[in-house]
């Protein structure tokens, strides 16, 4: 009796399941789209109906962990005076890239693989986490203790100064052990910008 037919989204569904949990077993250089086939009793040409190359299957496996950061990235909340908010938000982010680089591997294979790839989640990622600085540097400034004309723009400094422990390019080619300590020389050095404004 042959099996019912199932809907296209299922199919992509099941693929992109079963390609992370080989990729998470074995790395993402080793598994090749005939593996997962196999692996879902499939045929390769039905793999790569959904998914033309393997490229694409990480680009969508990427985008995927993206989706997932932002929706960390939404739920952020740090209850702390403002001046010690920006540490303990950029702390946590790298955390848990750091974490996702232990636990997931085969993700940043992928990430330096599709670097370049102009991803809408990516955008919208970069702009929450700019939004989120924005938040923060506002709450400073009603507090008197940032002096900044302009919130928005001064947030989309702080997003690009602090990417060598926030980005995971930089993350998975750096030293991690010194990772702490230039989070936190880096927000000092945001901090002290924030309260000393440059005159104009």
């Amino acid at each position: 009796m042959r099996r019912p037919r199932r809907k296209a989204e299922e199919t992509r569904e099941d693929i992109l399941l079963k390609a992370e949990e080989l990729f998470r077993a074995q790395g993402f250089s080793k598994i090749s789209i005939a593996d997962i086939a196999a692996a879902l009793g499939m045929s390769p040409a039905n793999v790569f109906k959904h998914f033309h190359s393997k490229t694409d299957l990480a680009v969508a496996i990427t985008e995927r962990h993206i989706n997932r950061m932002t929706a960390h990235i939404a739920a952020l909340d740090v209850i702390v005076p403002p001046g010690d908010r920006l540490l303990r938000v950029a702390q946590r982010l790298m955390e848990s890239h750091l974490e996702d680089l232990h636990q997931s591997p085969y993700l940043f294979e992928m990430v330096l693989m599709t670097a370049d790839t102009d991803f809408p989640s990516g955008r919208l990622y970069k702009r929450l986490l700019e939004e989120k600085f924005e938040t923060i540097i506002r709450a400073g400034v009603d507090a008197g203790i940032y002096h900044c004309p302009d919130p928005a723009e001064s947030a989309k400094a702080v997003s690009a100064a602090l990417a060598s422990v926030l980005h995971p390019i930089f993350l998975v080619r750096c030293h991690q052990e010194e990772l702490p300590e230039r989070c936190r020389i880096l927000v000092d050095l945001i901090n002290t910008a924030l309260q000393n404004p440059l005159a104009r």
